[in-house]
């Protein structure tokens, strides 16, 4: 599917689904407890991307600190800073995906599943040699320092 495509149907359609939830949940609940609820909703999203992003942050820095790269750790800061965006939007259904996003193993799932998907992430080899390629050796050129720098 085209790209633009999607993101104007996205433009146009989350708004006007937004409006509808709005209007169905006034209608049934009232108008203040509505508004009220798109508050608390608000202030409690803000509250748990504020503590998700701390624990994703700590992860990050423990996996520097043991000499990984902390990239599934980064992609779960976006998706949380995404979720608390969500989170803020006024509506019952961007509450709805930022709070699913807000939840660990869920958001770790859906991370994994897109980077399987897209080939980002591949499988690790059996640990048998590609051929041409001895076991345990590493083709490369070196050079002694030392005989370098004699004039």
């Amino acid at each position: 599917m085209n790209p633009l495509i999607l993101f104007l149907a996205l433009l146009i359609g989350l708004p006007l689904l937004e409006l509808y939830l709005l209007i169905e949940a006034g209608s049934f609940i009232g108008a203040l407890p509505t508004i009220l609820l798109s508050l608390f909703t608000a202030a409690l999203g803000g509250y748990l991307m504020r503590r998700q992003g701390i624990a994703t942050a700590f992860r990050a820095r423990i996996s520097l600190e043991r000499g990984e790269v902390p990239a599934l750790e980064m992609l779960e800061g976006a998706v949380v800073f995404l979720a608390g965006v969500a989170l803020l939007l006024p509506g019952f259904f961007t509450d709805a995906l930022g709070f699913l996003a807000l939840i660990p193993p869920l958001r770790q799932l859906v991370l994994l599943h897109f980077l399987k998907r897209t080939g980002m992430m591949r499988p690790i080899s059996s640990g048998r040699p590609s051929p041409g390629q001895a076991r345990g050796y590493i083709e490369a050129e070196w050079q002694r320092e030392d005989e370098t720098q004699r004039p």
